[in-house]
């Protein structure tokens, strides 16, 4: 499997949450082979490179987050954490690891140096790649891991309660509290959450990098759009599009009646006059997500796809109102909500209306900590990033949805990229 299209599934996969992308996953392997047969168009030929400039996260700012999860630690009365390749792992230590039936872990605990446990097989690729932290346990094929984390925990003095983070498989945590039955296994939560949901300058200025692209990327793929070109064409334009600008990325799209699938159809589709184009995506820059959606219309719209879509916006632009420092999360939802159900649709999550959440925290994945949704006392505070994006879906008609994401300042709400203006006018 090519780097690129292992990267664009990663994406597809990372940017979905608990969700599927669903052209994008389902027409990804003809899609890939089509690519490999065609010249992009002149839009995406013409794209260069926007990573130029790219600042990474630094080793200091890692060491300062560690701290704030040993400080977070102290406070919850948790005396480590144990974290397996993902998302956490990057944001504290910088290494990208996958993930297997083996064990490959970190331990961060409340006071002391933080340990490894890798293969002994992979020693040697361990050291190279890891740049945080000396102690690294190996163990042999006939041995267990098991054992090395509960020694790291004798040797760390941890007696009390071990953290363990959310994406931690289970057949891990199962052995791990068979091999340290004495000590008390919880969730890592409060302090992955605790510090990722907060992002610094540093992260701020990826994520906006990452949105820049993806917006360009989106002009570009729009300007390729063709009369009876299929889903896979299109998204492949896309994917084409990110490459050329040196970020890897990827989107879903739905034409017509699709569009109101949220998620998109696995029915194969061809584009054609008249139809509402939906497209829901984005890229990653040092690890850090984009995720837009625009929605059009190819070609002229009907009045009553520019109503839904001026709807739409007006309940967007709302979201971003109530999105204020100390309101709680759910109050954006509600903001949001409103507009739609005073035109008539809903009431609450019943559809034709906006059938999920207004919008999902953001950060190293595509879907993180924190949701506007109803329910979430969550107080809005600065360095929160979110997607505002409320939907109106009308099955059997279409679907519209305008999703920028945003991060919370002293001064509130400020979105990464301009809103979509009009139905004819994605970008302005």
């Amino acid at each position: 499997m090519c780097k690129d299209r292992r990267d664009f599934l990663r994406l597809s996969a990372g940017l979905a949450g608990t969700a599927l992308l669903s052209n994008a996953v389902f027409g990804a392997e003809e899609m890939v082979a089509a690519e490999t047969q065609r010249e992009p168009p002149s839009a995406i030929r013409k794209l260069q490179r926007m990573t130029a400039d790219v600042v990474p996260i630094t080793i200091e700012e890692r060491r300062a987050r560690i701290e704030k999860a040993r400080r977070l630690m102290r406070e919850h009365k948790i005396d480590a954490i144990y974290i397996e390749p993902g998302a956490s792992m990057f944001y504290y230590t910088g290494m990208r690891w996958g993930t297997s039936e083996r064990m490959f872990a970190v331990v961060i605990p409340a006071r002391g140096e933080l340990a490894w446990v890798c293969p002994k097989f992979e020693e040697e690729r361990a050291r190279e790649l890891i740049t945080m932290g000396k102690d690294i346990r190996t163990w042999e094929e006939d041995e267990s891991p098991y054992q090395r984390v509960a020694e790291i925990f004798r040797d760390r003095g941890v007696r009390g309660r071990v953290g363990m983070e959310e994406r931690v498989r289970f057949f891990l945590y199962d052995g791990i509290r068979k091999a340290a039955p004495g000590l008390q296994f919880v969730s890592a939560t409060p302090i992955t959450a605790g510090g990722r949901m907060f992002k610094s300058p540093a992260e701020i200025a990826l994520m906006q990098k990452a949105n820049d692209i993806t917006i360009a990327a989106y002009r570009a793929t729009i300007e390729s759009a063709r009369e009876g070109m299929t889903q896979d064409e299109f998204a492949g334009n896309c994917a084409a599009a990110f490459r050329a600008l040196g970020a890897p990325g990827g989107v879903f799209c739905s034409f017509g009646k699709y569009t109101a699938f949220p998620h998109g159809s696995s029915t194969p589709q061809k584009l054609k006059e008249g139809d509402v184009v939906l497209m829901d995506g984005g890229c990653g820059v040092e690890g850090y997500q984009s995720d837009i959606t625009r929605t059009f219309v190819f070609g002229k719209p009907t009045q009553r796809q520019r109503d839904i879509w001026n709807l739409e916006r007006k309940s967007q632009d709302a979201g971003l109102a109530a999105a204020k420092v100390g309101a709680p999360c759910e109050a954006v939802d509600a903001a949001a909500r409103k507009v739609i159900t005073d035109a008539g649709f809903g009431p609450g999550y019943k559809v034709p209306g906006l059938p999920h959440r207004t919008g999902h925290g953001i950060g190293l994945e595509g879907h993180e900590w924190t949701n506007f949704v109803r329910g979430n006392k969550t107080l809005i505070q600065p360095g929160m990033c979110f997607s505002d994006e409320p939907t109106i879906v009308i099955y059997g008609e279409f679907g519209i949805r305008l999703e920028d994401c945003l991060y919370i300042t002293e001064a509130g709400p400020k979105f990464f990229t301009p809103q979509s203006p009009s139905i004819e006018e994605p970008f302005g």
